[in-house]
């Protein structure tokens, strides 16, 4: 296999699929496997290694089901967090760098107000994690096995993704928005709206900067599409974009509500936007507001 080899992990998934793709035409090899190669089985991860020169491991896979997850407690840590550690140790024992994907669920969603000021600022990269549910517990222990087993890797947290492959909001909200006249969305939580391509494209940067002899440093970063909004924010710009490009061919009342009104097993964070100054610094990215990226997914079809 080539120098630059990358072993893609839940090439299967919203992510993956997005960047297999991506890190292809940028010069990187792709190698993916997703259930076929079990993450939990140290033993058939390095089977699977065995003799292919992997330059990078990009781990995409993840149990994201977050209400299942409190009944499915262990299950979920099994991937989320053993699987981690097992990805982690494989990467470090073949010499390959490692990124792994992340969550804003690691943080509790009170946000950090800082003295004086009036409203939450943008969680960074080194603020103290605070996970509610098994789900966000679970990828915060995943971070600490990757950083623990492999240090050399990067750990890439993300929020509000949506992308071509797999169920996601936006899916969701077009097709209620053809079969109803009016849709309820909670407006008391607040993230930023991130397109799978989008993330996909900030990965692969990290491999490129190391390929052109100028890496970042290894750590914690967090990405997300530019811009905080609710969801019903989010909601109402898939309504008007829809319409706009023939998507919807009627109108919709998008409607505020409460997260009380669709009562769930673990609250979900009431804020999630994250502060992207460190990764734009690393990589010199430029990252596209969220509008302008949902009219690029939306415009193809």
């Amino acid at each position: 296999m080539g120098k630059n080899t990358v072993w893609l992990i839940g090439d299967k998934g919203m992510l993956g699929a997005e960047l297999a793709p991506v890190l292809e035409g940028r010069g990187f090899p792709v190698v993916g496997t997703d259930r076929e190669v079990d993450v939990t089985d140290a033993a058939a991860l390095r089977g699977f290694a065995q003799g292919k020169g992997f330059a990078w491991i990009v781990n995409c896979a993840a149990y994201t089901a977050v209400d299942k997850a409190e009944d499915d407690a262990q299950a979920c840590r099994r991937l989320n967090t053993d699987g981690a550690g097992n990805i982690a140790a494989a990467a470090h024992a073949m010499g390959a760098r490692l990124i792994h994907i992340a969550t804003d669920y690691v943080f509790d969603g009170r946000g950090v107000v800082e003295p004086g000021a009036a409203a939450p600022r943008p969680y960074r990269e080194d603020d103290a994690t605070a996970p509610i549910g098994v789900y966000g517990a679970t990828k915060r222990d995943g971070e600490r096995a990757v950083a623990a087993v492999a240090p050399d890797s990067y750990i890439v947290r993300t929020a509000w993704l949506y992308g071509r492959h797999g169920n996601n909001f936006v899916r969701t909200m077009l097709r209620l928005m053809k079969e109803r006249d009016a849709v309820s969305v909670v407006d008391d939580q607040r993230g930023s709206p991130t397109w799978a391509f989008d993330l996909a494209g900030a990965v692969a940067a990290f491999a490129a900067a190391a390929a052109a002899g100028r890496p970042a440093p290894y750590g914690i970063y967090h990405y997300t599409d530019e811009g905080a909004v609710t969801w019903f924010d989010f909601a109402r710009e898939i309504h008007r974009q829809g319409r706009a490009l023939g998507l919807l061919d009627k109108d919709c009342d998008v409607r505020p509500c409460t997260s009380a009104e669709f009562p769930a097993k673990v609250t979900r964070p009431a804020y999630s936007v994250l502060d992207k100054g460190k990764v734009k610094a690393a990589l010199g990215l430029d990252i596209p507001d969220w509008r302008a990226s949902l009219g690029r997914y939306l415009s193809q079809g």
